[in-house]
């Protein structure tokens, strides 16, 4: 398994479950939840292949549909949708979290293979964490989340850069992407509990 293929996993588990939550804040029914975590968790990896050109995968394969259905018929079975306060939880910044790095690096990546200069690998990276949750919040009619939150996007464009420079230097290999994803993850999470954000206009 590759280290695109990982990523994009660890982020579909992420992102199914943090749209699992958006679900029941919204108080949608089982079908709704299915639909937001689908959109959430697949989203921007669809807009990510189809912008390098590639077959989307999630169209392509079945494990990325059968796990957003594991993941929300376990947190439906778990009762996971008691936890409303959900941007409040330490569970749901972290998954939030993975799901935001895993994408940023396997948008990077894949935009690194379609041969991508660093501009393209850096908006490819952001479009790829973030396009499944702007479409959920679009449809949900709220202000998509990376417009109100300065280190959100922040975060998948550094990831995207810093991807990019490692394989320039020709250091991008597993350990380096692993050590970028928990360093991405930490700065994440620094920035959500040090409230750190952009200037507002």
């Amino acid at each position: 398994m590759s280290i695109l293929e990982i990523t994009d996993y660890i982020g579909i588990i992420a992102f199914a479950l943090s749209g699992y939550w958006v679900a029941a804040q919204h108080k949608l029914d089982i079908l709704g939840a299915f639909i937001v975590a689908f959109l959430t968790a697949l989203g921007g990896g669809v807009i990510r292949d189809i912008l390098t050109g590639a077959t989307p995968y999630a169209f392509t394969h079945t494990l990325p549909a059968a796990i957003v259905i594991g993941v929300v018929a376990s947190a439906y079975l778990l009762r996971l949708q008691r936890f409303f306060d959900y941007q409040k939880k330490l569970i749901f910044l972290l998954s939030d979290g993975l799901g935001l790095v895993s994408f940023s690096i396997s948008g990077a990546m894949a935009a690194l293979s379609a041969q991508f200069n660093f501009f393209g690998v850096m908006l490819v990276a952001l479009i790829t964490a973030v396009g499944g949750g702007v479409v959920r919040d679009i449809l949900l009619n709220e202000i998509p989340f990376i417009l109100r939150t300065g280190f959100y996007g922040t975060i998948a464009i550094l990831t995207g850069a810093f991807i990019f420079l490692l394989n320039e230097i020709g250091f991008l290999n597993p350990y380096t992407v692993t050590l970028l994803f928990f360093f991405s993850l930490f700065l994440r999470l620094w920035a959500i509990f040090g409230k750190w954000s952009l200037p507002k206009l």
